[in-house]
């Protein structure tokens, strides 16, 4: 009777066993299943959006935009809310398109620009960067240096071209410095506010890992702070291009070419409404196109990369 009892024990005491290593190796499953199914949230992204549905929801309303202002400036010239020397005609200011597309300047005067602008945008970004790191990083630096940079980008650009006119001259130079005086604080700033919102766990994660110095700099601190500094290069180009434009407005000379600054000028000279227009149209698709074939597919792919917006 005794062996019995203890044969339905041991029996027992190997059904609990069993039981038990069947209740793990369940749960083993469960969080395998659970493992494929995150992976496969990872791996598998959005279906593509159709051709046509990009078209009607990203180019047809700018268009729709540009046609009802264009229907609205017409209808102001034909209600005469203003003499035509001071309100031309969309009409008008296609003239002046057509000349100088015939005459083979209009391209010029966007490539005197631009050129200027681009150059002078990537020295402050060689400039600005290790400035903004410097300053975020090294505290001695940032208290003295901190609040000059802030008052330097609440400074108007158009300020600093007096100065450099008398310091440099009426040449490129005078450019160049007047677009970094602008540029510069914006990237740099930017810069050490996205320093500023790395969590503190992935610097000493880092560290773990052994990247410190340029190294944790390159792999860990630029690419956590790149939202906040890509906001800077945004900022920093719109300096950039105003800058120059109230450099080329106050500053002319043959030395320097026609660009759209001086073009603007040159229509005010003139009392020419239609070339005025002319010369903010082209200032205005010129900012709109840089935006649109470099800062927005940069600012996609960061937001992609870290999960916040869906694959186009």
């Amino acid at each position: 009777m005794a062996s019995t009892d203890t044969t339905g024990t041991k029996a027992a005491a190997q059904d609990g066993r069993g039981g038990a290593a069947g209740r793990a190796g369940g749960a083993g499953l469960d969080v395998a299943g659970l493992e494929a199914g995150l992976d496969a949230l990872e791996t598998t992204g959005p279906a593509r959006v159709p051709l046509r549905s990009t078209l009607v929801s990203k180019v047809l309303p700018p268009v729709t935009a540009v046609v009802l202002v264009l229907v609205v400036w017409e209808v102001l010239v034909l209600c005469h809310v203003a003499p035509a020397y001071k309100l031309p005609s969309p009409g008008d200011v296609w003239g002046e398109v057509s000349d100088a597309w015939y005459q083979g300047t209009l391209f010029g005067y966007i490539w005197t620009s631009v050129s200027r602008g681009l150059l002078g945008f990537l020295l402050a970004l060689v400039i600005g960067t290790p400035l903004g790191l410097v300053v975020a990083r090294v505290r001695p630096v940032r208290a003295a240096i901190g609040p000059i940079l802030s008052g330097l980008q609440s400074l108007p650009s158009v300020a600093w071209v007096p100065p450099a006119v008398i310091w440099l001259g009426l040449n490129d130079r005078m450019m160049f410095a007047v677009i970094l005086l602008g540029a510069v604080p914006s990237i740099a700033n930017g810069l050490v506010s996205g320093v500023d919102q790395v969590p503190p766990l992935f610097l000493r994660a880092g560290r773990t890992l052994g990247a410190t110095g340029l190294r944790g700099t390159w792999h860990i601190l630029l690419p956590a702070a790149l939202p906040g500094y890509l906001a800077g290069l945004k900022q920093g180009w719109a300096f950039s291009w105003r800058s120059l434009m109230a450099a080329e407005i106050i500053a002319s000379s043959p030395d320097l070419g026609i660009g759209l600054g001086q073009l603007l000028e040159n229509g005010r000279t003139n009392s020419s409404m239609s070339m005025v227009f002319l010369a903010i149209f082209l200032i205005l698709i010129v900012g709109i196109a840089v935006d649109l074939l470099f800062f927005s597919p940069l600012e996609r792919w960061v937001l992609r990369s870290r999960g916040l917006a869906a694959r186009r």
